[in-house]
């Protein structure tokens, strides 16, 4: 590869950078009002969230405290056994910065109790179930305070399909979907999110040691910078791998993007009539107004 040729792809990755950086001053305005309208839109006041002690759930506690008030958030600290404490320490000290409301609930009778038939589950498994117990106890509790849920999902979890369909990927309104993984870092800086919080590795703590990182084995940075071109920007697989990135790294976030496309959508429903919600029943959620 000829020096130009390695200093024009450097310079378009450069560029990419650039287009990936943020007004984070307008963005806490915008995602504090989409927060603040689409509860008001529900008939609602107040939010929940799972508070995990994670950046993600830690930008979207700081949105909602000042989209909402912090009187009207609750966030649900959700262990299970093998949780590290550490975890549960940094969502309170979340807590503590935004004024949200909290309440711990330990999942670990009711997970366990399930497994006890099935011993030999994997921690996939295992995860798997202890997404969904946490989800279905944030909507029982949505139920109870008359609030909706607030998903904490960022945009770059999503194209990967790294979570748990109707799990943590569940939720009425979702602030963070849009925003990369380090563009949530960039503006959790800009918001006031504890540092101890936004230098650890993130981490789902589903059992000790466990990375998101180290589980999809690449950084994000380095795959943010490859959704940009291949999602923003549009470039095809021979397009990417000209621009400078490894094939067989480009193939493997192709290949998770397209497995997990199922996450993405709503249920798919089989078309026999002449008006198919989904299909040509599109009316907006408050069509009425």
């Amino acid at each position: 590869m000829s020096p130009a040729t390695t200093a024009a792809m450097a310079e378009r990755l450069r560029r990419g950078y650039r287009e990936r950086q943020l007004n984070v001053d307008l963005l806490q305005r915008v995602l504090a009002a989409f927060v603040h309208d689409e509860v008001q839109k529900a008939g609602l006041e107040r939010a929940v969230l799972g508070l995990s002690g994670g950046i993600d759930s830690s930008l979207v506690a700081f949105l909602a405290a000042r989209a909402l008030g912090p009187s009207n958030v609750t966030g649900f600290i959700l262990p299970y056994r093998a949780s590290d404490p550490q975890s549960e320490a940094d969502a309170r000290l979340v807590a503590e910065a935004t004024g949200i409301r909290i309440e711990r609930i330990d999942i670990t009778p009711q997970v366990d109790a399930y497994f006890a038939a099935y011993p030999d589950a994997g921690a996939l498994r295992r995860g798997n179930k202890m997404a969904r117990e946490r989800m279905t106890i944030l909507y029982d509790h949505s139920a109870v305070l008359g609030a909706l849920v607030l998903g904490t999902s960022n945009k770059t979890e999503l194209f990967l399909g790294y979570g748990t369909i109707y799990g943590d990927m569940a939720s009425a309104i979702n602030p963070i979907g849009d925003l990369y993984k380090t563009q949530v870092w960039a503006l959790s800086r800009a918001m006031g999110v504890p540092a101890r919080v936004i230098d650890k590795h993130p981490s789902a703590d589903l059992w000790a040691g466990q990375t998101d990182e180290a589980d999809l084995g690449f950084t994000y940075a380095e795959v943010d910078e490859l959704l940009h071109f291949m999602v923003e920007r549009r470039y095809r697989h021979e397009e990417l791998i000209a621009l400078g990135f490894d094939a067989r790294f480009v193939h493997r976030v192709e290949d998770l993007v397209t497995r997990s496309q199922y996450k993405r959508r709503m249920p798919l429903i089989c078309k026999v009539s002449g008006r198919s919600i989904g299909h040509d029943f599109r009316y907006p959620r408050d069509w009425k107004a």
